[in-house]
């Protein structure tokens, strides 16, 4: 059977911008106060669906990785290894930066420089800029097969340390885990995420090990989708291979508690296996029936944009953030203050329900929306930002 290589399997594009939508909703509620449930993160063991978006989008940069590797493989060495170390350089840099900007902010009235010391230097784009390399190096030097054996030897590897490196009594725990210390010991308390009440950064360097095999699951898949072409086949067999990677996740989950924040191996299989089972599903409805109309036209066109309209999305509230409107006065009498996008979840998406959780996912639309429309508009001006 001939490759598919030369084949377009739009339903890629509208896996991947379907995920950067639900990534931009989950990050933007009106008010965090007021969420709905399946829109919170598990406050520790256990999963949501929000806890899906992230491991979806690294599965989905693996997935476009093996698009491009055959290109890569026929280049020089120095060139194909230079492409890939400065996109992941590039990446991460911008996630620094994107945690940084505005560079400035409000304080006793004045707007001051933010300091450096203060500054988180992981996050979402860095754990993909990280995870991104080492998978694309490892796929690149060592083909799909051996990468498989990597990724496995990842996962094993990572839940041996976390056991051994771990607090006896429970390395699983938020206090008990050993990439806390890593992080701590390597950046110092200051540069790291305080979400959680203490310094701990779910996307630490420990727990960016198993990331990287996600990179690689979503490598295999796409990989796999080119060989087989658009057949029955290959939809059949990703069914099969995503229920035993669901079913070996959640047989892990015994032993290896399924935890986003600590990135745990067995959170890795169980959302590989979903993501694999949706990617299909879609590939199913898109490709064999033609499901073609405008919930997908409407995914497709953020995932022509991916990384660029999820940074927009971080740039465009903390630019805003810097507007002060006048917000009446505090307990002792000074004045206090509020910006453009607090103003129009108060005053415009929270008065239309009793509920505040239906004004805080408006908001929340409201973005999406907004943002979309730059995405269309860059879409149809064949403004494609690829770093």
């Amino acid at each position: 059977m001939s490759t598919s290589s030369n084949q377009r399997f739009y339903s890629l594009d509208v896996f991947r911008g379907a995920t950067v939508a639900f990534m931009i909703m989950v990050n933007n509620p009106g008010s965090w106060s007021h969420i709905f449930s399946p829109l919170k993160h598990a406050s520790w063991h256990g999963v949501t669906p929000t806890d899906l978006v992230f491991p979806f989008f690294l599965f989905a940069v693996g997935n476009a990785l093996a698009f491009v590797m055959p290109k890569m493989q026929a280049m020089d060495r120095s060139a194909a290894l230079t492409k890939i170390l400065k996109r992941g350089f590039l990446i991460f840099l911008i996630g620094i930066l994107l945690n940084w900007f505005p560079f400035i902010r409000w304080e006793d009235g004045e707007l001051v420089g933010k300091s450096f010391s203060s500054l988180r230097i992981f996050g979402v784009l860095q754990r993909i800029a990280l995870a991104y390399t080492f998978g694309a190096l490892m796929v690149y030097f060592f083909k799909a097969r051996s990468s498989f054996y990597l990724a496995t030897l990842l996962l094993l590897g990572y839940w041996v340390i976390t056991v051994m490196a771990g607090d006896p009594a429970d390395p699983f725990s938020l206090e008990g885990f050993w990439g806390t210390h890593l992080d701590r010991a390597l950046l110092g308390d200051g540069h790291i995420y305080k979400g959680e009440g203490v310094p701990f950064d779910p996307e630490g360097l420990a727990s960016t090990i198993p990331s990287i095999a996600q990179v690689i699951f979503g490598f295999l898949v796409g990989d796999y989708i080119q060989q087989k072409g658009k057949t029955a086949e290959m939809v059949a067999n990703l069914f099969v291979a995503g229920f035993v990677l669901w079913l070996a996740g959640m047989a892990w989950d015994l032993s290896f508690p399924i935890n986003k924040k600590i990135w745990s191996s067995s959170f890795v299989l169980y959302t590989c296996g979903l993501a694999t089972m949706v990617l299909a599903t879609l590939i199913q409805l898109i490709e064999f029936r033609g499901w073609k109309g405008r919930a997908a036209k409407f995914f497709d066109v953020f995932g022509k944009n991916p990384l660029f309209i999820y940074l927009l999305s971080g740039l465009v509230p903390k630019s805003l953030a810097l507007i002060r409107i006048p917000n009446g006065l505090n307990a002792e009498g000074q004045p206090k203050f509020t910006s453009p996008l607090p103003w129009f979840y108060e005053h415009i998406c929270k008065p239309i329900s009793d509920k505040p959780e239906n004004g805080s996912l408006l908001y929340a639309v409201i973005l999406i929306i907004f943002f979309w429309s730059i995405a269309w508009w860059m879409d149809k001006k064949k403004w494609y930002v690829k770093v």
